[in-house]
């Protein structure tokens, strides 16, 4: 049976005759809800579990003890709700239950001058400040703090520092909520995990976002290169953000000011400049993400992380941001991994950053491999401007009539590129400008003139006409066309000799001396060198060729003349254009003279090695030629000489 605390006292103190407790009970008289203490009277309607105000009397607090003991009168004793908080020991058991607070069956008087809130409660009307403690099942439950302000402002103790200012800031605990309801603090909100300690490292750790570094990771850091390496790709002190990429594929990047600005004098003058930005965000639309990121590890770690996919693209962000070293670094990658399948691709992206190293090693590429070069995906996606210096050029190894091929091959695609469709011949004389003029027609035999560039309809006829009248009569009329001859050869010429000794007399009848001869690597044939008279000065009619030995092609022909002086020296007689010998693939080096005896050779050798401090080794191996070849062998005959070029 619940005893009203005032009524008790006033029952007690009746019975003391003349006691001055007396007279303060009748002093304090007023009237109480529990006038009657009739416990019989519940409401069952009522809920039986209210929550106290945070404004109620500190003796609704459990854990606050009593000063002197408590009066026993065999029940519960309960403070009256309209009693004004006196100053003094506050009387409660310390068996109560919270739950047991206001009327007997839970709910608050309504007379009670609590204040609204708890009024709006025992009507089942929820706070809107929910209170740090509630009475559940006669046991406390505590209320997480909502802000670190209520957090900080009670500590016991001072607490500061960027991991408690971060805190403060993101408003996560509420004022006061630190505290116990006796004053004290609350070691439960500690087991929680919502208030951080530097100290506290397990916490810290659990609560440190995943692309943050943990709490002292200085510690294990022993250089200036392996703490920047750790900030790197984290968020850990950053102060700049930049957008990379087009939408949607762009990233966010977050970064360190100073980092960027010690390596770049962009980003020096980006951050620290006369005309310094204040944007927290920096959109580089232009950039590839993964480019961007190459650069970040360089300016951190000095790492370069490229690869055949983001070279380009490094390279262009190193220019962009004033990184020299990550330039040459791209360019050296390049310069390895540089083969005629990309020459093309590389030399435009050169002339388009401006690296001219770069550009001349794809140009000497292209001159060595011309035929493999233009067979490249890569060649007809150039553009016209790098076309043009191609075609310029002295040095190609390929005949005329397959470059023009492959020019009208890059036509065709030129023309879809500007949507001229279909790619009729007008098209692709349109297309092809310029650089019409730099194919050198001239060059051509008349018969793959007349079977290729005649029939293309990319020529007008007047140029057709003009092309075969040079072909065809002498003297050559001037034509609107370059005649020089193309060669690929770079360094110096080389000489072969297959002979150890030279003897006379060697005659001709007509039929063509032959050898059969191999090389171990790619070699420009220009010519050969022959025996002259043996009846003093003499000029020769003399027809050369190169043929292949498998599919008996004429690689490369001539039909020079030359003057002899009757000495046993050799004579040079050279080829239209080089001729390119594939390594480890038979060929027939065949000449026809005439004219008088000549001087021949002997002691011949199988095979020759000739060594030059530029060009390296060339291995050269004779063989004999089966067939009618006027008795030249590898023992003895003509054509003691080769001449080429590596």
């Amino acid at each position: 049976m619940a005893v009203c605390l005032e009524c008790a006292q006033f029952s007690t103190l009746e019975r003391m005759d003349g006691d001055k407790n007396r007279k303060d009970g009748q002093a304090k008289n007023k009237q109480c809800p529990y006038q009657k203490c009739n416990a019989s009277q519940t409401t069952t309607n009522q809920p039986t579990n209210q929550t106290p105000s945070p404004q109620s009397p500190e003796s609704y607090a459990e854990g606050s003890q009593p000063s002197s003991p408590s009066p026993d009168f065999g029940q519960h004793v309960l403070p009256c709700s309209d009693m004004s908080p006196q100053p003094g020991p506050t009387l409660r058991d310390h068996r109560h239950s919270l739950s047991g607070l206001g009327t007997a069956n839970g709910a608050m008087s309504a007379t009670s001058p609590v204040n609204a809130v708890v009024k709006a409660s025992s009507t089942g009307t929820l706070s809107s400040a929910p209170p740090p403690f509630h009475a559940h099942n006669s046991k406390r439950e505590n209320k997480l703090p909502t802000t670190v302000g209520d957090c900080v402002s009670n500590f016991p103790f001072s607490c500061s520092g960027p991991l408690v200012n971060n805190f403060v800031r993101s408003g996560s605990c509420s004022a006061n909520a630190g505290k116990t309801a006796n004053g004290g603090f609350d070691a439960d909100l500690f087991a929680s995990g919502h208030i951080f300690f530097p100290q506290s490292s397990p916490l810290l750790a659990a609560s440190t976002p995943q692309n943050q570094a943990v709490y002292n990771w200085q510690a294990t850091k022993t250089s200036v290169k392996e703490r920047l390496t750790y900030l790197y790709n984290t968020d850990t002190m950053t102060d700049i953000q930049f957008k990379v990429g087009k939408p949607p594929a762009h990233q966010i990047i977050s970064a360190h000011k100073f980092i960027l600005s010690i390596g770049s004098a962009v980003f020096d003058a980006l951050f620290n400049g006369r005309l310094a930005t204040s944007d927290s965000i920096i959109e580089i639309p232009d950039v590839e993400p993964a480019a961007f990121s190459a650069l970040l590890r360089f300016l951190y770690t000095d790492d370069v992380q490229i690869g055949p996919e983001t070279v380009m693209t490094t390279l262009y962000t190193a220019k962009k941001y004033a990184v020299p070293a990550l330039e040459r670094a791209c360019v050296e990658f390049l310069k390895r991994n540089l083969s005629s399948d990309n020459a093309f691709m590389l030399l435009t992206q050169a002339r388009l950053f401006d690296e001219p190293q770069l550009a001349a090693l794809c140009l000497e590429t292209i001159d060595k491999n011309t035929s493999e070069a233009l067979a490249a995906d890569g060649f007809t996606d150039i553009d016209l401007d790098t076309l043009c210096v191609v075609l310029e050029r002295d040095t190609l190894g390929i005949r005329e009539c397959k470059l023009f091929s492959a020019v009208c091959r890059w036509a065709e695609a030129e023309c879809l590129r500007q949507n001229l469709i279909p790619p009729t011949s007008e098209n692709q004389r349109r297309v092809l400008s310029k650089a019409l003029r730099l194919i050198r027609f001239p060059l051509m035999t008349v018969e793959e003139f007349a079977m290729g560039s005649a029939q293309s309809g990319i020529l007008e006829d007047r140029e057709v006409v003009e092309l075969f009248l040079y072909f065809t009569v002498n003297p050559k009329p001037s034509i609107s066309f370059l005649d020089v001859p193309r060669c690929c050869l770079t360094g110096k010429e080389q000489v072969v000799s297959r002979f150890c000794q030279i003897e006379s007399r060697w005659g001709y009848s007509g039929t063509s001396d032959r050898i059969r001869f191999m090389v171990n690597r790619r070699i420009y044939v220009v010519g050969f060198g022959l025996y002259g008279s043996i009846h003093g000065p003499t000029e020769y009619s003399v027809n050369i060729q190169i043929i292949h030995m498998d599919s008996t092609k004429v690689m490369g022909s001539n039909d020079p003349t030359f003057q002899c002086d009757g000495t046993t020296s050799t004579f040079r007689v050279m080829f239209k254009e080089p001729v390119e010998i594939l390594p480890n693939t038979s060929y027939i080096a065949c000449a026809t003279l005439k004219g008088p005896d000549s001087y021949y050779g002997s002691k011949g050798l199988r095979k020759v090695t000739h060594e030059s401090v530029s060009s390296g080794k060339v291995t050269f191996q004779f063989t004999y030629a089966a067939g009618n070849n006027n008795g030249t062998s590898v023992e003895d005959g003509q054509i003691p000489e080769i001449i080429f070029y590596t």
